[in-house]
């Protein structure tokens, strides 16, 4: 909880990441409370009660979103997808603009990567961006099972990651209200 919304001011494609992996682990749980209080959330030795009983119900509310919402097996929360909804939106309007060419060309260098990974997708097709975050949660994963990661893929998943970070970086700007998306 306490990482997700520092997450979410400084770097919302890390607090994405972070989140997909908590609903994983919550999954990983069997979404028993009980568990996570003792295997998590008492590891926080550093934090207060009223800390740990934030954290406890933060986990609580996750849970019960999960269930209301049927992604128990996969899939995502509505408070994630309207993250991914939010940068699709900035993601347009970015590269309408061309005061932001900057960010077009790293679009446009991704392009190919993203091509390539929704072309692997099947019938599971996705569109651009959260492609790009399956990507990049995959090798997160990978990386957590200690498992090789190709040449080609890490390449990829670098580009992927810059690309990224650039668009994280105008959203906290608009956030902010520190973007200018006025055409002149």
């Amino acid at each position: 909880m306490i990482t997700a919304s520092q997450k979410k001011r400084e770097n919302i494609a890390e607090y994405l990441l972070y989140m997909w992996q908590i609903e994983d682990m919550i999954r990983a749980y069997n979404f028993d409370l009980d568990r996570i209080e003792h295997d998590i959330i008492d590891r926080h030795t550093n934090l207060t009660p009223e800390q740990k009983k934030e954290m406890k119900d933060w986990y609580e509310s996750l849970i019960d979103m999960m269930r209301r919402e049927g992604v128990e097996k996969s899939g995502h929360i509505q408070l994630n997808k309207n993250v991914l909804l939010d940068l699709n939106h900035l993601h347009a309007r970015l590269l309408r603009n061309s005061k932001f060419a900057r960010y077009a060309a790293e679009y446009y260098n991704t392009l190919p990567y993203i091509v390539e990974i929704r072309s692997k997708a099947g019938e599971n097709k996705k569109d651009e961006l959260e492609s790009c975050f399956d990507a990049l949660y995959g090798i997160l994963m990978l990386r957590l099972q200690g498992k090789e990661i190709s040449k080609d893929t890490l390449e990829a998943t670098t580009q992927i990651s810059r690309f990224l970070a650039l668009l994280s970086k105008y959203y906290k700007d608009d956030y902010n209200n520190e973007l200018d998306l006025d055409e002149d």
